[in-house]
């Protein structure tokens, strides 16, 4: 039997993942989140440091408009016009990839110069560490975050493993049967709207869905996510 090995995973709003498994954990892992900041919801994707890059190759943007040093890292921006053509107007988002050591932050923002863009960051107190971006947004300047931040990792052998503090609206969506008892809470297994299963882990403090990928053997699922150990780290 291999070696179980242990990961911290920080999400953006500081939540710290242990996750432990005698699968590969190697993978790098992204922390999504939904910041309102003046009444404006901002939504930010925290990665590797190549996930800056890897947007804008994706957006067809080749070079930016603007860079800086920023909160220990460097703070880049490039506008690239977009038609839309459900209303016929060209919008003109601005891409935002924030590059630390290991980590970056990325996101796309609407009608704001690079000035705006400093001042929103300034409220949401951005802080690099070694298992992740975090955010902590200043309520005082009308910045919060909508609801927890989560992590998403593949695993292979399992899937696509999303991760967040557990809220009373995830409990709300339990499926109505029993769970199975697992070493870190219940799991329960459903069906996506395609029918393709997928699965979630909850205890009192994490909600996990886990979601099988083309290659994953479905029916082994079950014991591999029975035998992870998942927990807040701190």
């Amino acid at each position: 039997m291999a070696l179980a090995a242990t990961v911290d995973l920080r999400a953006l709003d500081g939540t710290a993942y242990r996750l432990g498994s005698e699968l590969d954990l190697e993978r790098p892992f992204t922390s999504a989140a939904e910041v309102t900041v003046n009444g404006k919801l901002v939504a930010f994707t925290a990665g590797l440091a190549t996930l800056g890059d890897d947007v804008a190759a994706s957006l067809g943007i080749t070079t930016f408009d603007s860079e800086l040093s920023f909160r220990g890292g460097t703070l880049r921006t490039a506008v690239k016009p977009e038609y839309d053509a459900q209303s016929k107007i060209v919008e003109r988002p601005m891409l935002v990839v924030w590059q630390g050591r290991r980590f970056s932050l990325v996101t796309r923002v609407y009608g704001m110069e690079v000035r705006d863009v400093l001042g929103m960051l300034r409220t949401l107190h951005l802080a690099e560490h070694d298992e992740g971006i975090t955010l902590n947004p200043e309520s005082a300047a009308g910045s919060r975050f909508t609801r927890p931040a989560n992590v998403i990792k593949e695993v292979p052998g399992l899937g696509v493993v999303e991760m967040s503090r557990v809220t009373a609206d995830d409990t709300a969506q339990l499926p109505p049967w029993k769970g199975v008892s697992v070493r870190s809470g219940e799991l329960y297994r459903d069906t996506l709207s395609d029918g393709k299963p997928f699965f979630v882990l909850s205890n009192p403090t994490v909600w996990a869905t886990v979601v099988p990928l083309a290659d994953t053997d479905v029916e082994r699922v079950p014991d591999r996510v029975g035998r992870l150990t998942l927990r807040i780290a701190d």
